[in-house]
């Protein structure tokens, strides 16, 4: 399994922006060039984030994106759903419904893999890795 290089990006972002400050707006150069990507394809990935109610957008002179009141809920999943949509990994090619031994196999493992990234906060990494950018 793969995630795109946007949800990649988007991850980064939301980490920045937690540990940087959560009520400050940050410039989408500046996060751009923290992670070395373009501004344009960057905002792309911050219009989907303020789609899913994450951060907001700040307009004027010292304006940019951050974080919503509810930051610390913010999860890995929430983050990924929002830049990936919530489609399941595995697509069985034959139409056996839940009976499929092997969709259950893979859906479990799935459902072990989100309850992983559900109870992993933003804030809780930025906690236990001490980061200050």
């Amino acid at each position: 399994m793969k995630f795109s290089k946007a949800t990649d990006y988007a991850l980064h972002t939301m980490l920045f922006l937690t540990a940087a400050t959560p009520d400050k707006p940050v410039g989408v150069q500046l996060l751009a060039e923290k992670q070395k990507v373009s501004p344009t394809y960057l905002s792309k990935i911050l219009t989907k984030l303020v789609k899913a109610g994450m951060i907001e957008s700040i307009t004027g002179v010292n304006g940019g994106y951050r974080l919503k009141r509810n930051w610390g809920d913010i999860s890995f999943l929430d983050i990924i759903h929002a830049i990936e949509g919530s489609a399941s990994l595995f697509d069985c090619s034959f139409d056996h419904g839940p009976d499929c031994p092997i969709q259950r196999v893979v859906l479990a493992a799935e459902e072990k893999m989100e309850e992983h990234l559900r109870n992993k906060k933003m804030s809780d990494l930025v906690q236990e890795m001490n980061i200050v950018f």
